[in-house]
């Protein structure tokens, strides 16, 4: 997938590798204790279309889903984003068979195989829905702060974690209701719908984050709270802003992570 260019591709290839991994087709490079040395290069950056041009996030013109325009721009970002996350999954998979010395348990890859496949369902969804509006990925601008946050952390599993699903997905669960319910008013049920189900694979999605930094934080023998807020603090650019989706991070596990326990 990290080396997979077209949109459509990448994410087809991130279904069918969650379909192998199922049937017992792959190893897990960390079951047998072996680490980044395994002789799998990791790209810094992975292989993406020529299009769209890639802006610097405060470029990017803001609209509301009230026009067509509007719902174009909001499902053409959301798609880029999900086209992020499939190579986010991936390269933490690759990137991370062990973490502090320890090889990491086939649990792990479950649930980030798991994800790639649900970011490359979601990619596929949203990409639909653009053709059935007119549009197509890659005729807007978007913005490369997701992966820029990716190659802040390539050096630190906790690192990676906290700020890519426990920051950046955990935003997504606090204002996709509030995008659900200005698509309803707006009689786009359909991106609606879809973006409804991004949701709610999203919540299972920063649970998987939680559960692998609190592993992480154990293996560094401190709190989960005060190691998230360390992290946060060195490669988070910018504040956490409210307001929190409280009930979708609870169901995450985010509420306890963030009591201190």
């Amino acid at each position: 997938m990290l080396l997979t260019a077209p949109p459509e591709d990448k994410a087809l290839a991130a279904r069918q590798l969650a379909a192998d991994w199922r049937a017992g087709l792959l190893a897990w490079p960390g079951a047998a204790g072996e680490g980044p040395s395994n002789g799998v290069e990791v790209p810094d950056r992975p292989a993406r279309p020529e299009k769209p041009d890639l802006l610097p996030p405060r470029a990017m013109k803001r609209r509301g889903p009230g026009s067509l325009a509007g719902r174009v721009a909001l499902l053409h970002a959301l798609a880029h984003i999900e086209l992020n996350a499939i190579d986010l999954a991936c390269d933490l998979l690759a990137r991370f068979p062990d973490d502090e010395g320890a090889p990491l348990p086939r649990a792990f890859a479950n649930d980030w195989v798991r994800v790639a496949d649900e970011e490359g369902k979601h990619f596929l969804m949203l990409q639909a829905r653009l053709g059935e509006l007119g549009a197509a990925y890659g005729d807007l601008p978007a913005h490369d702060g997701l992966w820029q946050a990716a190659e802040a952390t390539a050096h630190d599993l906790a690192a990676r974690l906290a700020i890519v699903p426990l920051v950046h997905e955990a935003r997504g669960l606090d204002v996709t209701p509030q995008t659900v319910a200005a698509l309803t008013r707006a009689g786009d049920e359909k991106s609606a719908q879809i973006l409804d189900v991004i949701y709610q694979d999203e919540i299972g999605h920063v649970a998987a984050g939680v559960r692998w930094f609190e592993a992480a934080a154990s293996r560094r023998k401190v709190l989960p709270k005060v190691l998230f807020d360390s992290l946060v603090e060195t490669h988070h650019t910018g504040t956490l802003k409210g307001p929190f989706n409280e009930d979708a991070r609870a169901q995450a596990g985010f509420a306890q992570l963030m009591a201190g326990t």
